[in-house]
C-alpha cells in the first residue's frame, strides 16, 4: 500500500510539471493578450507615435503671454543739458594750437580711451532708472485677451542731480510673430527728492487688449524705449502780440 502512495504521489507530480509546461508554452507563443514583452529588446527602427499638437480650449483660457524685457531697454538716463559758454579761442602758434588741441581731445576721453559723447557724458546724468521686474494678469472675454501689465523699478540720483520730476518713456508691446497686436509708449512721471537714496516706482499699464490667441504664441515686451519721438513743445507760450503803431 506505501508503495502505491507513492508512485501516485509521483504521478500527480508529473501531471502537474506538465501542465505547468503546456502553460508556460501558450504564453511563450501567443502573441496576443498574453504577450507581456519580458525578455524582448525594443526595435529601433519602430515609428515613434505622433503627439496631439492640439491645445485644448482650457489651456487656451488659462494661458497669459509672459513679459520680458528686449535688449538694451532696461536702463534709461537723464542728462543735464548746456553748460557754461564757450571762451573765444585765442590765434596761437601751430605748436600751442596742437597742444590744446590735444588737451581738448583727452578731456573728452573715458576711461577705456573711447571718446565721450557729449550728450551722454556720465558725469552729466541727472537720474539712472532701471525695470527690475515685471508681472501680468489676463481676462478671457467676448473674443479678446485683457492684460495688466506691471513693471517696477527704481530711480537712481546721479552727479548732477536736482530735485524734480523724471519723465521715463516706457512702452508695452505684444507681438504675435512679427505682427504687432499692441504698441504704446507712456510717459511716465516720477517724483525724485532725496539724493542719497533710489526712488521706487511701479507703472501699470491697464488697456492692453488684443486678439483670443488660437495657441500659445504671444509675446508681451516691456521697456524703456529713448528713441521715442518727444512730445512736441507748446509754442504758444512766450509770444507776445505786437503792438499797433499809436495814432494821434
Amino acid at each position: 500500500m506505501a508503495f502505491l502512495s507513492v508512485n501516485r504521489r509521483f504521478v500527480a507530480g508529473l501531471a502537474l510539471t506538465g501542465f505547468m509546461l503546456a502553460a508556460a508554452g501558450c504564453q511563450s507563443s501567443d502573441n496576443g493578450i498574453l504577450n507581456l514583452g519580458i525578455g524582448k529588446k525594443p526595435d529601433p527602427t519602430a515609428p515613434i507615435p505622433p503627439q496631439d499638437p492640439k491645445i485644448l480650449a482650457s489651456q487656451l483660457q488659462a494661458y497669459c503671454p509672459k513679459v520680458t524685457l528686449r535688449d538694451g531697454t532696461a536702463y534709461f538716463n537723464t542728462y543735464a543739458k548746456g553748460g557754461t559758454a564757450k571762451a573765444k579761442k585765442k590765434k596761437l602758434d601751430p605748436a600751442a594750437q596742437a597742444e590744446a588741441d590735444a588737451a581738448a581731445a583727452a578731456a573728452q576721453t573715458g576711461p577705456n580711451g573711447q571718446p565721450v559723447d557729449p550728450d551722454h557724458d556720465p558725469s552729466k546724468i541727472i537720474y539712472q532708472a532701471s525695470i527690475s521686474d515685471m508681472t501680468r494678469d489676463c481676462t478671457h472675454a467676448n473674443g479678446q485677451l485683457s492684460m495688466k501689465i506691471a513693471v517696477a523699478g527704481k530711480v537712481v540720483p546721479g552727479p548732477m542731480f536736482a530735485p524734480g520730476t523724471v519723465t521715463m518713456p516706457i512702452r508695452i508691446a505684444v507681438q504675435h510673430g512679427d505682427e504687432v497686436l499692441y504698441s504704446q509708449l507712456h510717459q511716465y512721471q516720477v517724483q525724485v527728492a532725496d539724493p542719497s537714496a533710489a526712488t521706487q516706482f511701479v507703472f501699470t499699464d491697464t488697456n492692453v487688449v488684443v486678439p483670443e490667441p488660437s495657441a500659445k504664441d504671444y509675446q508681451a515686451y516691456a521697456g524703456f524705449d529713448e528713441n521715442a519721438p518727444a512730445a512736441p513743445a507748446d509754442k504758444s507760450k512766450g509770444k507776445r502780440k505786437k503792438r499797433a503803431p499809436a495814432t494821434n
